[in-house]
């Protein structure tokens, strides 16, 4: 029963194993973002992958698949602290800048910003450790 829990707890972030890419990292908070209202609109659906593409450098396809992934892990996540975490561990503050100037811009890509959306972006820029005003003024831009 211990030997088991350890090899639980030395298992990386992801599921069944599977270690956890920066991409899908970034991907999964985006999806988050789109998901909050249980709608995805045509248009969040038709910026989401230019979005993955700008921010991780990926490729048309590989955005694609990216969704695809962070649509699976949406349905098992139970916190965001394992995307958090691992972008804490390896993005620059630019790029967390960048990753939440993103999540406002899907945010408010239907033209219309839901609580549940704002909440997700906030406690994302709480646990990368955003300032207050680099939030605000992220979502200023992102609204212009």
């Amino acid at each position: 029963m211990i030997a088991a829990l350890k090899k639980l707890l030395k298992q990386p972030l992801g599921e069944s194993g599977k270690s956890l890419s920066r991409q899908e990292a970034a991907a999964a908070l985006l999806i988050e973002v789109v998901l909050a209202d249980d709608n995805l609109s045509g248009q969040e659906q038709r910026l989401l992958p230019g979005i993955i593409t700008n921010l991780t450098g990926a490729s048309a396809a590989q955005a694609s698949e990216l969704i695809q992934i962070a649509r699976t892990r949406h349905q098992q996540a139970t916190s965001l602290f394992e995307y958090t975490d691992l972008i804490n561990r390896e993005f620059s503050l630019q790029d967390k800048q960048a990753l939440v100037l993103a999540m406002w811009q899907l945010a408010y890509a239907d033209g219309e910003l839901c609580q549940y959306e704002e909440q997700i972006i906030r406690k994302t820029a709480d646990l990368l450790y955003l300032k207050h005003s680099e939030l605000i003024q992220l979502r200023n831009q992102a609204n212009d």
